[in-house]
């Protein structure tokens, strides 16, 4: 009975079709509505978002925006306290507090001055100079509003989803561990308010255009098809050259290749390590700007490359010297993790592989005999690691990359032109930086302050025994 009724329902018989309405009078009874749809206008699309302003709430994606502030909060972790970490324990006993007080006073500093101006410097449009500087309206975070009475929302043109507020915080983190790694090549010599100094010049006139170019849509780098995920040349490329700029500025350390420098700690330098391997994927898979099937896959080739880098650098290692090291394999981890930044979101975990174990062997390479040939206290290897990687992952991004995960080509030329025009710029402009500095301030510390040690001579504290 039960079937019959269901059969009836979906299957009418004769009798029962013939009281349906007819085809020719529901086209008389809709006829006028659907020719008056037919004519009305149709509703103006919303005009496509070329700089930043404001969308309704509505539009925000919760998912992506909790992404993306769990990955702020990764990208920071690198910096306070990964880097400080890493680097405290690479130098002598005497000049720890000093590392670490350089990386929280750059972190405060860079977070004040991308408030005021950098970061609409770097990611507004600029007019006329729009490819290679952004403009003003964003500084001191001018209209980066949210009005709940009218239920809308400031975003940026280049993350429409997610709010600027959020957005500006997540590219505050990079701006803050791009100023910090270049602490790495000038350490236990250089005055800490000239180090401040030069951070905030170097933030202004070095960082912000260098992210324009890549990062800003109209910027030259972008326009030219450029490709750098998370920061391939606008951070490891550009630290590692200014951290060159700042070893030949500074001069070698007293007894630099004289005497032994032994590491404070390298359990320091290991956890450090551990905060930057994890700290990372924020790094590369928030570089998606959602929680998407790309952000996975950055995640997971930024994995493989760091492993691939550890064990490229310690085969490296073992063949050059017998015996690997715990210092060699956090290297080789960071190694692979800087060349994997600009292809993140471009390869594959099988391409991923070939980068990472690629620049194991070039960072190690860059770290002993290019160091030799330089004949720069670098100190911590910052070009070393993070130039020479830079480098490499950008130029195998232009070989490696897949247009079916990102839906664009790479272009080699486009990548080598990028490489050396950040190279120079930043190899040029640090040097000019370095000296309106030195007008200013004295860079390096007095002979005798070295020899005591900067914890000491310049904070008048120490470690505990």
């Amino acid at each position: 009975m039960h079937q019959n009724r269901v059969t009836a329902f979906f299957h009418p018989s004769i009798h029962q079709r013939h009281r349906l309405p007819s085809t020719a009078l529901i086209a008389a009874l809709l006829g006028p509505v659907t020719a008056a749809a037919q004519t009305a206008p149709a509703a103006p699309a919303a005009p496509a978002l070329t700089s930043p302003g404001l969308v309704a709430a509505s539009s925000i994606s919760g998912a992506d925006t909790a992404w993306l502030m769990v990955s702020t909060a990764l990208v920071l972790l690198m910096t306070l306290p990964g880097i400080a970490l890493f680097y405290g324990g690479m130098v002598r006993r005497f000049n720890v507090i000093n590392t670490m007080a350089s990386v929280v006073g750059i972190a405060a500093v860079v977070s004040l001055l991308w408030f005021g101006v950098a970061y609409s410097l770097a990611f507004t449009p600029g007019g006329a100079l729009g490819g290679f500087i952004g403009g003003v309206e964003r500084m001191g975070f001018s209209g980066m509003e949210f009005l709940g009475s009218t239920s809308q929302v400031a975003v940026n043109h280049i993350a429409k989803h997610v709010p600027e507020s959020v957005f500006a915080m997540f590219q505050l983190t990079f701006a803050i561990i791009t100023c910090a790694l270049v602490v790495g090549a000038l350490v236990e010599r250089m005055h800490f308010g000239a180090l401040l100094t030069f951070t905030g010049l170097w933030l202004l006139l070095v960082y912000a255009p260098i992210a324009h170019w890549v990062w800003e849509p109209g910027g030259w780098l972008a326009q030219l098809g450029a490709l750098d995920f998370a920061g391939g040349a606008v951070v490891h490329i550009n630290a590692g050259a200014a951290a060159l700029v700042c070893a030949y500025a500074l001069g070698p350390r007293e007894g630099y290749g004289r005497e032994p420098f032994i590491p404070f700690n390298l359990g320091l330098t290991m956890a450090g390590t551990g905060l930057l391997w994890v700290g990372w994927f924020g790094f590369n898979a928030g570089s998606a700007l959602a929680a998407d099937g790309r952000a996975g896959l950055a995640m997971a080739v930024t994995h493989i490359a760091a492993a691939a880098g550890a064990l490229s650098w310690m085969a490296a290692e073992w063949l050059a010297r017998k015996r690997t090291s715990l210092l060699g394999l956090c290297s080789g981890v960071v190694a692979g993790l800087v060349a994997i930044t600009p292809a993140a979101g471009f390869v594959t975990p099988r391409s991923a592989l070939i980068i990472g174990l690629v620049a194991g062997v070039a960072c190690y390479w860059g770290a002993t005999a290019l160091k030799r040939k330089l004949r720069a206290d670098d100190s911590l290897d910052v070009f070393g690691v993070h130039g020479v990687g830079g480098l490499v992952g950008a130029l195998l991004t232009g070989l490696l990359a897949d247009p079916a995960i990102s839906g664009v080509e790479a272009s080699f030329l486009s990548q080598v032109i990028a490489c050396v025009a950040v190279l120079a710029y930043s190899l040029v402009m640090t040097a000019l930086v370095l000296w309106i500095t030195s007008r200013f301030t004295t860079l390096r510390v007095r002979e005798f302050e070295e020899r005591a040690g900067l914890d000491v001579s310049l904070h008048n504290e120490q470690l505990g025994h």
